[in-house]
């Protein structure tokens, strides 16, 4: 429900004159953290210079040493409120704009002194960009005021235009500085989302990928129980049956499972009917990856027997994707896949040195890769690490146990 135009204006005119102030989102300053230190002592060093010059200026207008002093600290007490209550800073530059205007030159343009001046216009520039539309064009219409009272009619124009423009180019400044904030927040937003996106894809990867292992598992198991009374010669009547109820127990574990692939897999996604590839891959991978111009070199020792299907597969994508990230962010690093069976669990590593085209360094929003390669050791139970090493290079590193329990929780 909108509000009333008059309503809003008074609502906009008390936040003006008597309302909260704009503090800065962050210290002023903050990109420069070393010019920060001396901006404080620099800054009260070139207020008090200011008011000896004003207090110089003031005296020089025959006024008392009393009134003088009033009104040298009127004039630079609006820049010492500047930097972190830029209204309050506004409001007290009003004040001294009405007040300070005794014993001017003759012929003078205007009433004050140079500093109060230049300093009002400071003042005006920094409310601009600070405050929100309805507040500023109270600050407008209200700084107006000793300008229309007190500036000769011949110096109106000029000196309305340059307020006029000073509002202006405030507020295209705060308008372009809270664009520039949504931006990052956005984009903040949008990492977040794709990274997300990135675990739920590379966890649906996974899971159709395991559905093909598991299910060849289940129809063997399928075929052997429905084949064993013929393979083993005569069976008591309970035998069969039993053999009868595993086949069973089978076929519907294979038909539940296609039932949640139905739903895990997209629509645009087709049938997977390639074999999946395991660690008798892994040499040809790595020639492939040579022949791309990639220096790999492999040192995978003889895998234990009976190393489980879903060990293989996880430890050949996770040396796919090794190589890719080093060929993306390391051209022309040297890369060592090492691939190492444990009595309880496959030790995989992938590490390039510092690369001489692109910097290893991985840039924030590129490490999907590494999501997935997280996903898929921590999916059976293992562990995954990844960063940089000694010399400027690169290495990920997983276990990838056997059972599913070695290294889980």
């Amino acid at each position: 429900m909108e509000k009333h135009p008059v309503r809003a204006a008074w609502q906009a005119l008390r936040r003006t004159v008597v309302g909260p102030d704009f503090p800065p989102a962050r210290p002023p300053l903050a990109r420069w953290p070393r010019l920060a230190r001396y901006a404080r002592p620099v800054g009260l060093l070139a207020v008090v210079v200011l008011f000896a010059a004003t207090l110089a200026e003031e005296t020089g207008r025959h006024l008392p040493g009393v009134v003088a002093i009033l009104f040298a600290g009127l004039t630079v007490a609006p820049l010492l409120a500047l930097p972190r209550r830029p209204l309050f800073a506004w409001r007290l530059t009003i004040v001294a704009l009405l007040i300070c205007t005794f014993n001017a030159p003759p012929g003078q343009a205007w009433p004050w002194n140079p500093v109060l001046v230049l300093g009002s216009l400071l003042v005006l520039a920094v409310v601009a960009a600070r405050v929100d539309r309805p507040v500023l064009l109270w600050v407008g219409v209200i700084t107006m005021v000793p300008v229309v009272t007190l500036v000769g009619s011949n110096n109106w124009a000029g000196v309305m235009l340059l307020l006029l423009a000073l509002l202006v180019l405030g507020h295209l400044v705060r308008g372009n500085r809270l664009s520039r904030r949504a931006l990052a927040a956005q984009t903040e937003l949008s990492e977040r989302e794709k990274e997300r996106r990135a675990v739920l894809e590379e966890r649906t990867r996974i899971a159709r990928e395991l559905h093909d292992v598991v299910a060849h598992h289940m129809s063997m198991i399928a075929v052997q129980a429905e084949t064993a009374p013929y393979r083993l010669g005569d069976l008591p009547e309970p035998a069969r049956a039993e053999f009868a109820a595993v086949a069973g127990s089978a076929r519907e574990a294979l038909t539940d499972m296609r039932r949640l692939l139905g739903v895990l897999r997209s629509e645009a996604a087709g049938p997977e009917t390639t074999p999946q590839p395991g660690l008798a891959d892994l040499p040809a991978m790595v020639e492939a990856a040579r022949r791309a111009g990639l220096a790999v070199t492999l040192e995978a020792f003889a895998p234990t027997a009976g190393t489980p299907t879903p060990v293989g597969l996880a430890a050949y994508r996770i040396v796919q994707e090794g190589l890719a990230n080093a060929a993306r962010h390391a051209a022309g690093a040297a890369v060592r896949v090492t691939v190492r069976p444990g009595p309880r669990a496959l030790a995989v590593r992938v590490e390039n040195t510092a690369g001489t085209g692109a910097s290893t360094r991985v840039e924030r929003g590129a490490g999907h890769g590494l999501t997935g390669m997280r996903e898929r050791a921590l999916s059976l139970g293992g562990t995954f690490a990844a960063g940089p090493v000694d010399g400027g290079g690169y290495a990920v590193a997983a276990q990838l146990p056997y059972d599913g329990e070695d290294g889980a929780g």
